[in-house]
């Protein structure tokens, strides 16, 4: 009965954005008194009581949640699901070369949020994020794409790729340090620096994403952590973050949609994260990792039925922009193309994955190919072995300019 209540407050909710999104025109919209009140009421059933709030110098509010009432368990698929304090077994990354710096844990919210024992950390949504999500959907980005939907029924206009793949064999995990950069984009574009994994047909595609996404109309300004994921092609299932349910958080200190600092300057001190995700042999759940810290995971009973329920055959470390059709497209990584260099080129670097035995391995230089599906805009460059300082890593980007 919950669910089914669950289910109609959602649908509700629905209709309630799409009358405000269908007045709706670039930048900020306004809602109705009446609408506001029916918003407000519908989110209470995404925004869970908070034990404890903060609100940040920005103006972003960050609730203090009870670990076992998240939205996650919304879901029907996890109403009577267990939350998994850590995976059973950890992956044991290989050290490789790094000359960047790597952003800390600590560095995302200002001093004084805390949360307490037996509680996540979750940003709040609010009506206007409702609204603006709405708006996003009605120009044409309905989330991260992945080149594996290239050549299907899969609406790729506007969007455009430069990627490393790997796909020579079944991996359990995938890592990778994301480079930063706070790029400006139009109020209806988008760019992300991305580290994905895929598994089955293009009907039944499931796929997770992360790293960070500069998207005005999600998360309003500059760069944030983004997570996103699907079971269904894009279709019915899956979205940023914890706008739905799904996602389990456990982490205190690190929420999803958190805006990132500080970022890489063109020819000065660059500065990374350190990502990954990998598959829990014993509960076949998707971890997700940032800096060493347990994030929270996908359950796999939000897998069964299409991929990534044993493992993936696909993964992808790279760049991504949107922009609406007849709009030149934006910049992506840096602005940069990779023959830059570095200091100046985005990158991934720390490429690695997990094989089925659950080692983490360095790929074997033939194993990745570069995607690039405009290079006229955006480029892709494989470094590996003797190219210094990375064993295995990308450059990738460029400044945009592509219309299509």
């Amino acid at each position: 009965m919950a669910s089914f209540k669950n289910s109609v407050l959602l649908i509700l909710l629905t209709m309630a954005i799409i009358i405000v999104a269908d007045a709706a025109k670039k930048g900020r919209v306004k809602a109705s008194e009446e609408e506001k009140k029916e918003l407000k009421r519908q989110l209470k059933a995404i925004n869970k009581p908070a034990i404890k709030s903060f609100k940040t110098e920005n103006g972003e509010i960050f609730d203090c949640i009870d670990i076992h009432k998240q939205l996650a368990f919304d879901h029907p698929l996890l109403k009577n699901h267990s939350v998994q304090m850590k995976p059973t077994n950890a992956p044991e990354w290989i050290t490789s070369n790094n000359i960047s710096q790597k952003v800390g844990l600590f560095q995302f919210l200002q001093k004084g949020i805390s949360c307490p024992h037996g509680t996540v950390i979750v940003k709040r949504t609010t009506i206007q994020d409702l609204i603006q999500s709405q708006r996003l959907k009605s120009i044409g980005f309905n989330s991260p794409r992945h080149v594996l939907t290239e050549g299907n029924n899969i609406d790729l206009t506007g969007h455009h790729f430069a990627t490393a793949d790997y796909g020579y064999s079944r991996i359990y995990g995938v890592k990778g340090n994301i480079n930063l950069w706070d790029v400006h984009v139009s109020n209806d574009q988008v760019s992300i620096a991305t580290m994905a994994i895929a598994e089955g047909p293009i009907e039944h595609l499931a796929s997770i994403s992360v790293g960070w996404m500069v998207n005005p109309l999600l998360y309003q300004d500059h760069i944030h952590l983004y997570t996103y994921w699907t079971a269904d092609g894009y279709t019915k299932t899956g979205c940023y973050d914890i706008k739905c349910p799904g996602f389990v958080q456990v982490s205190k200190r690190i929420p999803l949609g958190v805006l990132l600092q500080p970022v890489s300057v063109y020819g000065g001190i660059q500065k990374e994260m350190d990502l990954s995700l990998h598959q829990d042999h014993a509960t076949g759940d998707w971890w997700f990792v940032f800096g060493g810290e347990n994030v929270g995971y996908w359950p796999k009973s939000l897998f069964i039925g299409s991929g990534l329920v044993k493992g993936a055959h696909l993964a992808s470390w790279g760049g991504q922009v949107y922009s609406p059709v007849k709009e030149k497209s934006p910049v992506m990584g840096s602005g940069h193309f990779p023959e830059e260099g570095f200091g100046k080129a985005a990158f991934v670097n720390g490429i690695q994955i997990i094989d089925g035995s659950g080692e983490a391995l360095i790929p074997q230089i033939y194993t990745i190919k570069t995607h690039e599906s405009t290079p006229m805009c955006y480029t892709t460059k494989y470094v590996h072995d003797d190219d210094e300082p990375w064993i295995r890593a990308i450059y990738y980007g460029g400044p945009g300019g592509c219309i299509g």
